[in-house]
């Protein structure tokens, strides 16, 4: 997981998780209240991990017979991306 650029504390992940919800929404450093920003390419790597993966099954592959359990899998996708993203999505400080 990121460490803030000034003071080399780790991010929560929690607080990352509210800023990919939040619109991308700076976070803050829990010691130092250093503002950070997700970077574009942070911002394509959590699309990589949600989104896509998301498309890809639900457009292409379906799997499976019934949309049910195609949606299923395409969403718990899109679930486990957001739990992985914290530990890929890079900020910068401000």
């Amino acid at each position: 997981m990121q460490k803030c650029d000034k003071c080399n504390t780790p991010f929560s992940w929690g607080s990352m998780i509210k800023s990919f919800f939040c619109s991308y929404k700076p976070t803050h450093c829990d010691h130092c209240e250093t503002k950070h920003e997700i970077t574009i390419s942070g911002r394509f790597t959590l699309v990589s991990l949600t989104i896509l993966p998301l498309l890809i099954v639900g457009l292409f592959l379906t799997p499976f017979n019934s949309s049910f359990i195609n949606i299923f899998v395409g969403f718990s996708i899109l679930i486990v991306g957001f739990l992985l993203a914290p530990y890929f999505v890079k900020y910068k400080a401000k």
